[in-house]
């Protein structure tokens, strides 16, 4: 199963309507916010991990981070516990989170709390996942980078433009002006997957 097969199935299904139910915006409000946010993460924690100290530290986070997460999503909805997945933010974007959300919120019409709370709740499912990965496949931090590269390849088959749009932006000054072109990324690839 890869990211996409899971986001698309029950676990995608859960956690939309847990979301839409704790922050009270619509299904499709936390869709699009999803939507965005799953490449961003994937985007940025590939280039972190392309340096050697920045793969160590991946590695080691997912050994943390075993997959259990994903045949409990109720109880990561319902824990109210986000100090993991804004302990994951902190080291995926740094100082840059505040300016993702409020960008997310811009596209997704919902407040800048409110998408700090989805990114807070998906981060533990990504790393989860990641961290499921890497332990079925035997990946050691060597390898933490080409499983990213093969989860974003598989995303799009494009020439990684769009991509670079996103990175573009996370090294921007927070204008937003090619959020356009990264919700549309995000609207591509995962826009239909959480429609119930």
């Amino acid at each position: 199963m890869n990211l996409l097969d899971l986001v698309s199935g029950p676990v995608g299904q859960q956690l939309i309507g847990g979301l839409s139910n704790q922050t009270g915006a619509s299904d499709s409000s936390v869709s699009s916010a999803v939507s965005l946010a799953l490449p961003f993460l994937l985007s940025q924690m590939n280039k972190n991990a392309s340096t050697p100290e920045g793969a160590a530290n991946l590695d080691k986070a997912l050994n943390d981070h075993p997959g259990s997460v994903l045949n409990n999503i109720d109880g990561l909805l319902n824990s109210g516990n986000m100090a993991d997945g804004l302990g994951i933010l902190g080291h995926v974007f740094g100082d840059k989170q505040n300016q993702v959300a409020q960008n997310i919120g811009k596209q997704s019409g919902l407040s800048t709390g409110n998408v700090l709370q989805i990114l807070a709740t998906l981060a533990p499912i990504v790393m989860g996942f990641l961290g499921k990965q890497k332990q079925s496949n035997n990946i050691d931090q060597n390898g933490i980078s080409g499983l990213l590269g093969g989860l974003l390849g598989g995303m799009q088959q494009t020439n990684g433009t769009e991509l670079s749009m996103i990175e573009k932006m996370l090294d921007s000054n927070g204008d937003g002006s090619i959020m356009d072109e990264a919700m549309d990324l995000g609207s591509k690839l995962l826009g239909g997957f959480f429609k119930k």
